[in-house]
Parts: C-alpha cells; sequence; structure tokens
C-alpha cells in the first residue's frame, strides 16, 4: 500500500469515527430501529380501527368471572370461532397452552375484544352449546344499549381537576382488558414502558396495568388529571361507564 493510499484510508476512518459511524453497523441498526417503529405505529393505527365495540366489550368484562365459570373452551366454541376466522392458529396455540379451562377462557375472553367489530356477534354464535349463556349475554347488551351515554359521562368539574388515588386506579384496572396498552400509549406512554411493565410485573395482568397508570401519573405530576384520564380513555374506545366505576 502506497503512502497516499495509506493516509485515504486514515482520512476517512477518521470521518467516519468523528459522524459516530464504524462500519455499516450504525447505519443499519438506525433503519431496523425506525422500521420497528413504523410497524409497531401502523400496528396501532390497525388496532384502533380494529376493535370490538365499546359496550361489547364493557360487557364481556363485567361478566368474565360468570363466563370463566362456565368453561366454555371444552365446548366448540373455539373451534367455531377459529373456523369464522375470529381466531388465528396461534390465538389458538396461545389459549389451549393455558394450563386450565378457566384460564383459556380468561385468555379467550382477553383475545377476543382485539378481533374487530363482528367477534362478538360471531361469539354468540358460537355458543350453540351454552344457550342459557348466549340468552344472558344477548339481554344484558340489550339493557346497555338503552341506556343514555350522557348520562353515563357527566363527572362534577372539581373532580375531574383531582388526580386519581392507587384505590381508584386498581378499581380502574379490574375493568380493563388487553385495551389498557392502546389507553396508555393515549396518555403518552411508551412502547417501552408497556413493555417495562409487563416484565417487572409478568404473571398479573392488573398488576401490569395499575404499573403504567402510576407511572403515567409520576410522568405528569398535576397534569395527571382525571380529566385527562377520561379523554384517553375516550380515545382507547373504552365505555364511559368503566370511569364511573372507578369513581365510584
Amino acid at each position: 500500500m502506497t503512502l497516499r493510499s495509506a493516509e485515504s484510508l486514515e482520512s476517512a476512518e477518521s470521518s467516519r469515527e468523528r459522524w459516530g459511524h464504524r462500519g455499516t453497523a450504525a447505519p443499519v441498526a438506525e433503519e431496523s430501529r425506525e422500521a420497528a417503529q413504523l410497524a409497531a405505529a401502523m400496528e396501532e393505527l390497525r388496532r384502533a380501527g380494529y376493535q370490538m365495540d365499546a359496550r361489547d366489550k364493557q360487557l364481556l368484562r363485567s361478566l368474565r368471572v360468570e363466563l370463566c365459570t362456565e368453561v366454555l373452551v371444552d365446548g366448540l366454541v373455539i373451534q367455531y370461532l377459529y373456523q369464522e376466522g375470529i381466531l388465528t392458529d396461534s390465538h389458538v396455540q396461545e389459549i389451549k397452552a393455558q394450563t386450565t379451562s378457566q384460564r383459556k377462557t380468561m385468555m379467550l375472553l382477553d383475545i377476543l375484544p382485539t378481533r374487530g367489530p363482528k367477534a362478538f356477534e360471531v361469539f354468540l354464535d358460537s355458543l350453540q352449546e351454552f344457550p342459557w349463556v348466549k340468552d344472558k349475554l344477548r339481554m344484558k347488551r340489550k339493557e346497555m344499549m338503552v341506556q343514555d351515554p350522557a348520562d353515563l359521562t357527566v363527572i362534577a368539574p372539581h373532580i375531574l381537576k383531582t388526580s386519581p388515588t392507587d384505590q381508584q386506579l386498581n378499581k380502574l384496572a379490574m375493568r380493563l382488558g388487553p385495551e389498557w396498552e392502546h389507553v396508555v400509549l393515549c396518555l403518552g406512554l411508551s412502547h417501552t414502558d408497556i413493555y417495562r411493565c409487563k416484565v417487572d410485573h409478568p404473571y398479573n395482568l392488573q398488576s401490569q396495568i395499575v404499573a403504567a397508570f402510576v407511572l403515567w401519573r409520576q410522568r405528569l405530576g398535576k397534569k395527571a388529571t382525571i380529566q385527562s384520564l377520561q379523554a384517553g380513555l375516550i380515545a382507547g374506545e373504552v365505555d364511559p361507564s368503566v370511569i364511573l366505576c372507578m369513581l365510584s
């Protein structure tokens, strides 16, 4: 190698180091990170437009414990939902991987709200072996439909300006399902924040949700009001009655 070639190589290497580049690893890593962020954003947009009706989600939450006692997954429910395209192969495997029938049903109830606006009706159709469950769901749904939404969202102004307490956040967490991730994203948390909450509380969904809301409250301080929380719940398409239950 000539002296001039060596000087040129050294100059190029010096330039790369000055601008923070060492070979192609940094640009590739940056592109991968940007691609991952874009994919996550697209997934959130897809999920936002592919959600079950807020009242149907609330109905499944309100009857969650009762539905779990019926052990719905031991019949043809799962196969019918798979046949109709509501559940995917991975969903079925995830449900079957649960250790008890009750946990399998809970997993199904977690998945259903994320499977689109038709998922609830198809779920009702799948309950041929459980006519009493189907009838109760239809009756409760009818009762919820006749409620006036305006009556559900009236909260006193002085309450809206306060920050939610730990007890209130716990009550809220009990009423939320998988949509909690979209809600906290609307409140300003990141996917990394959600991941950390899951890692810190790997076996308890309610603790994950509470941890996320506590983190939101810590970060926003005085701006973390019930009013801003209500806005986040609305953006996440959570039924308005949920926040009233939190305040009761």
